[in-house]
């Protein structure tokens, strides 16, 4: 039996977490249907338009994402004191870029109008805007409002109806840095796993590509969590692990190695692995059990108890 989605998504663990949707009846997302001829490829871009519009209005960063032909991958960051620190007006005005709203919001909006309401209808917009301010950081929102809007376009555009996707979207909880940069790593390299691109440049409607394109121009793509500069500025809300580094990553781990497009890390920085604690051995085997071996969280205690069962398996 499915888990309570409160009890997968909690914010006192983690605020990181992976999510994956899945199509019903083998129904193409996109690709292109071997025994119709038919292309469904534009459809990618219809994902990667709604995703980042949604992260522009939620407070909800996107770290990692890659459109597949039957599923979607993306890695997102709860950003809960984003979301606390809005006005009313300004958490109003994001909900609104999405619903048409109550005419009492939409007045309040007007700085005319706003003078002219009672102390009532005043309480009552405000007590709207806690209810948007919750949803604004809720992830069960924010993927609700991607995969129905992509199923009403999909169904329009098959001239069916029902459903679209599976049930619910499955949710996995990343516990440390070590699983964040797995899952991201995972997530980035599904279409050269999937056999669908030979590189990163070439991984259309992914974040890793997002990142690359931007990176060539000294520069990081605003729809996106940042990675941290080459600086290392503390300050800076972003991701745990430089650009370099992780960009660096993600190419070792797919075995895709293309040395004059990067820069050097110095031989005297240790490497991402090492500061997570982690081997090639152990790296290997948990990006590859993202899907397969982790359940609802993923993090370097849950490897090690794999790691363990597989020695013990053997052994026996």
């Amino acid at each position: 039996m499915p888990r309570p989605r409160k009890s997968l998504i909690n914010l006192n663990d983690t605020s990181y977490y992976h999510c994956t949707s899945r199509c019903v009846r083998r129904a193409f997302l996109c690709g292109k249907d071997k025994q119709t001829g038919k292309s469904y490829e534009h459809r990618r871009q219809w994902v990667e338009d709604r995703l980042l519009l949604l992260a522009d209005v939620f407070c909800v960063d996107v770290c990692a994402y890659a459109v597949m032909t039957n599923h979607t991958h993306v890695v997102l960051r709860i950003n809960k004191s984003k979301a606390n620190s809005l006005s009313d007006s300004e958490v109003i005005r994001r909900w609104h870029k999405l619903y048409k709203g109550m005419v009492l919001a939409r007045r309040y909006l007007i700085p005319a109008e706003q003078q002219t309401l009672s102390e009532a209808e005043i309480e009552t917009v405000k007590s709207l805007a806690q209810v948007y301010r919750h949803r604004l950081y809720d992830i069960s929102w924010f993927m609700r409002l991607l995969n129905e809007y992509i199923a009403r376009q999909a169904n329009k555009e098959d001239d069916c109806t029902g459903h679209f996707w599976e049930g619910r979207f499955k949710s996995q909880a990343l516990m440390d840095e070590a699983a964040l940069a797995a899952c991201m790593a995972y997530v980035d390299l599904n279409p050269i796993r999937a056999g669908i691109a030979d590189t990163l440049e070439t991984s259309s409607h992914t974040s890793i590509k997002m990142r690359i394109v931007a990176a060539e121009v000294k520069t990081q793509p605003a729809p996106l969590l940042s990675l941290k500069n080459s600086l290392g500025d503390a300050e800076t809300d972003a991701l745990p692990f430089h650009i370099e580094d992780y960009l660096g990553l993600v190419e070792v781990t797919g075995r895709y190695f293309h040395p004059e497009k990067r820069g050097k890390i110095s031989q005297t920085t240790p490497g991402v692995l090492s500061r997570l604690g982690l081997n090639t051995e152990s790296w290997q085997l948990m990006v590859t059990g993202i899907e397969s071996a982790f359940a609802t969280s993923i993090s370097i205690e849950e490897l090690n108890r794999r790691r363990s069962r597989l020695l013990a398996n053997r052994t026996g």
